[in-house]
């Protein structure tokens, strides 16, 4: 019950939902996060560390970053199939949209991200 309430929790959150969006097109680093959402790196960093404690997200370092992707096989049961269920949602909303398109142009910049 624990891991559902996590994983729920996790979920309760509009940047939190913006951030798995972003991730759900590819992997990123907190940089790329930061420009495709237009957030602070303390914003973006304390979300998607609570996302990865949640289950959501693994995290690996590939020289000075350190990238971001779905944990598809994670050790809380219910978090990859909710990211599925947001993967396959019919509902798009204009800032999910805009988050994507900023997306695109973003880059890894500088040694802080």
């Amino acid at each position: 019950m624990q891991e559902l309430i996590k994983a729920t929790k996790a979920l309760s959150d509009e940047t939190r939902l913006r951030i798995l969006n972003v991730l759900l097109e590819r992997e990123c680093c907190v940089c790329e996060i930061m420009q495709a959402l237009d957030i602070s790196q303390t914003r973006a960093s304390r979300n998607l560390g609570i996302l990865e404690e949640a289950g959501f997200l693994k995290s690996r370092r590939e020289g000075l970053w350190v990238l971001y992707d779905i944990n598809w096989s994670g050790a809380n049961r219910y978090a990859a199939p909710l990211a599925r269920l947001i993967k396959e949602s019919p509902i798009r909303h204009d800032v999910l949209t805009e988050d994507k398109r900023r997306l695109k142009k973003a880059q890894r910049t500088g040694w802080k991200c």
